[in-house]
């Protein structure tokens, strides 16, 4: 029988207590954060804000592709190549599986965008927003979802999977129907998986109802709480969002990560919370 060396003992003892901090999150599943909130530290100094990202506790961050967030905060960034952009990610002891961008650049450079997203290790390539005017009609809306659709099927060739990341827009009715409910039914459910805020509970819309409504049609959240009486996002667990019964139903709804999307006090507020959370 072979003996075990004491290097090899410690590194089972360090992968055992990984594993059991990693159950203790909801879902099993790394806490992470969107990137978009601390877009102006970001620009400033990008290692020494991933590094306080990292120190707070989060494990997983969602980027935000810095051509399409040029003039958002993000263009110190457009001069690194993925790679770089990845190895700096990592030695702060993060990990970017998931990506925001802007329609545009989705129909207009797709190869690009596909080719940068895999050099930076993604697993999802999210749209944050059509970006439709208010007005807009539900023909648009539809429009913008068959485009969609034909950019996820060149997502998923590339070994990826396309998200559709909603606003308060989609939560309005047009002659009666629910735009994200018409969103849902023309987006193809293989091509396109959902990103659900959290937030629109500010408008009366539980996320844990559209997983139950809807599931397996979900790849992500992004996580908010919500003060009725401060009428302000808050930081999780300080709000009216029920976060046992979202992340019930949120394995029903197929979720496979999320990201806290709050300024930089909030982030450190919802970590303990979301860390010590029994789901």
């Amino acid at each position: 029988m072979r003996t075990i060396s004491r290097r090899e003992l410690l590194a089972g003892s360090s992968l055992g207590i990984g594993a059991v901090l990693l159950q203790a999150d909801p879902l099993g599943l790394p806490i992470g954060c969107q990137t978009y909130p601390v877009r102006e530290s970001i620009g400033k100094d990008f290692e020494g804000t991933l590094r306080q990202i990292a120190g707070i506790g989060y494990r997983t961050i969602e980027m935000c592709s810095p051509p399409g967030y040029e003039k958002s905060g993000f263009g110190a960034l457009v001069k690194f190549k993925a790679l770089e952009i990845r190895r700096v990610i990592e030695s702060a002891g993060l990990r970017c599986e998931s990506c925001h961008y802007q329609f545009r650049e989705l129909k207009e450079n797709l190869d690009d965008r596909i080719a940068y997203a895999k050099e930076l290790g993604l697993k999802q390539m999210i749209l944050s927003t059509f970006g439709l005017r208010q007005v807009a009609a539900m023909d648009d809306w539809m429009r913008a979802a068959d485009a969609l659709n034909q950019i996820g099927a060149r997502v998923r060739d590339a070994g990826m999977q396309l998200g559709f990341h909603n606003h308060a827009g989609e939560f309005r009715q047009i002659d009666g129907v629910l735009i994200y409910d018409k969103l849902m039914s023309e987006l193809d459910s293989k091509l396109v998986k959902m990103q659900f805020q959290v937030s629109v509970i500010s408008l009366g819309y539980e996320a844990a109802a559209f997983f139950t409504k809807y599931p397996g049609r979900f790849v992500s959240l992004h996580l908010q709480d919500w003060s009725p009486a401060e009428r302000k996002q808050v930081a999780v667990g300080k709000g009216v969002v029920d976060w046992k019964k979202l992340f019930a139903a949120a394995k029903k709804g197929g979720v496979k990560n999320y990201f806290v999307e709050l300024d930089l006090e909030a982030m450190k507020e919802s970590y303990p919370y979301l860390h010590a959370l029994k789901t």
